[in-house]
């Protein structure tokens, strides 16, 4: 299909609060609807009451695949045999990608570790930090092959020192209920033997109430489809934390007149190609650089696939656009508003420093015509499983923090507590508990 134009073009001082909004705002209430919220509630219910044999159902149901209990395990002998059902050239890349997410949060966890001081004379407060006791990670293959989707999950779980990790991945479509051999060599790599074939919902409602054959787990993550969304929005009703939300994936791209536009279409097609529901925006203040983008991006679109042509021109379009915005100040707004999955700043040297410092909020920013999107996804080592729909604005993406607990420490001495002592008592009395009180005044009857 040929195509004369794809890009979206908006001018952000043209544009009124609503329009603003409408391009800003991604409320997932507008996608998820009662049915499909009611469908997956009862799907998660099903898996909590009749455990194994509703997610055998699921498997059947949606995927088409038979499989007894003890099945959904992934054998030996797939774990075994998986690396040689992969190119050599595949598994070098594979450690490649670990290692580097690895030795990223390595160093994050340096920073992580154990710290107390002396707040008061006599008062000793700090934190413990520990690794939560067990996570579940969920890797789709719906769509294609996604090694790298565990790579950036399980290797700061990995990092972080959880001790039980289970991973759950429907089975690759057409093949008979088999697991895709990328992703076991990928638990493999680091050292996951928990591997289970499970429909996407029924895995996550597995994973949160366990089942005689899959393992609960205190927390889960892992994007997917939108019925593995509302799967992981209602389990966190019965106590099991998720990361949300991660996904459908979303990039917005800063630049100027110094950018090179054949990069920057090659750049924001990356994301763009994902699927109809990405949304992808270019940012920048030349009219004619946005103009020279969108023939370079007609050309690349018209050698793509049809399936992610037809994806890069939604997200580009419909969903997404180029805004035309006078400085790099008003550029920053608009991406503080949009709250990007990821981020690429391509501008001159001598103002990087300072657009850098007025974005903050994005999941990532990739600096310069050297880092693309696709580069930060399977290599450069920082998270690349990263929040969506806005939530860049309140949390961060998948690292060895999300796997991590903090436990508060104080100690005071028998001295500090009495220079506490009027403040507790104060504070117990206008609160109206008497034992918070009782319990200085005994311990100090003058007072």
């Amino acid at each position: 299909m040929s195509r004369s134009s794809v890009l979206r073009q908006l001018t952000w001082s043209q544009l009124d609060a609503a329009q603003r909004s409408a391009l800003v705002d991604r409320d997932l209430n507008k996608v998820i609807t009662t049915e499909l919220r009611e469908q997956i509630s009862a799907l998660v219910l099903d898996v909590r009451e009749r455990g194994d044999a509703a997610v055998c159902d699921a498997l059947a149901k949606f995927d088409k695949v038979s499989v007894e209990p003890s099945g959904l395990r992934v054998s030996d002998d797939e774990w075994e045999s998986a690396p040689s059902k992969v190119d050599p050239a595949l598994r070098v890349a594979i450690a490649d990608m670990v290692d580097h997410i690895r030795r990223f949060n390595e160093q994050l966890m340096t920073h992580l570790g154990n710290w107390q001081f002396e707040s008061d004379p006599g008062l000793m407060v700090g934190e413990r930090v520990s690794a939560i006791s067990s996570a579940g990670l969920f890797c789709p293959s719906g769509k294609a092959s996604y090694p790298s989707v565990l790579a950036q999950l399980g290797t700061p779980a990995v990092v972080a020192g959880v001790k039980n990790i289970a991973v759950v991945v429907p089975p690759k479509p057409g093949a008979n209920g088999a697991v895709d051999p990328v992703v076991i060599t990928v638990a493999r790599e680091l050292g996951l033997r928990e591997i289970f074939r499970v429909n996407g919902p029924a895995g996550v409602a597995a994973l949160a109430f366990g089942t005689k054959s899959i393992p609960r787990v205190v927390k889960l993550m892992g994007p997917g489809s939108l019925p593995v969304t509302v799967a992981q929005l209602e389990v966190q009703r019965y106590g099991t934390a998720t990361q949300m939300a991660l996904g459908p994936t979303e990039s917005v791209v800063i630049a100027d007149d110094s950018a090179d536009p054949v990069r920057l279409a090659a750049d924001l097609l990356i994301e763009a190609e994902h699927g109809t529901d990405s949304c992808t925006l270019l940012i920048t203040t030349s009219a004619s650089l946005a103009a020279a983008t969108e023939v370079e991006l007609v050309k690349q679109i018209a050698v793509l696939p049809e399936v992610r042509a037809e994806a890069a021109a939604s997200s580009l379009g419909i969903n997404g656009g180029c805004v035309l915005v006078k400085d790099m100040t008003e550029a920053a707004l608009v991406a503080n508003e949009f709250a990007p999955e990821h981020l690429q700043l391509v501008v001159r040297s001598e103002i990087e420093e300072s657009v850098i410092e007025m974005l903050v909020h994005a999941g990532e920013i990739l600096i310069g015509q050297d880092t693309p999107f696709s580069a930060g996804n399977f290599v450069l080592g920082p998270p690349a499983s990263l929040p969506t729909n806005g939530y860049a604005r309140v949390t961060s993406g998948v690292t060895v923090d999300a796997f991590l607990k903090r436990t508060a420490i104080a100690r005071a001495d028998n001295a500090a507590l009495r220079r506490l002592a009027p403040t507790v008592l104060a504070l117990a009395d206008i609160e109206g508990f008497p034992a918070h009180g009782n319990a200085i005044r005994l311990r100090f009857p003058d007072l």
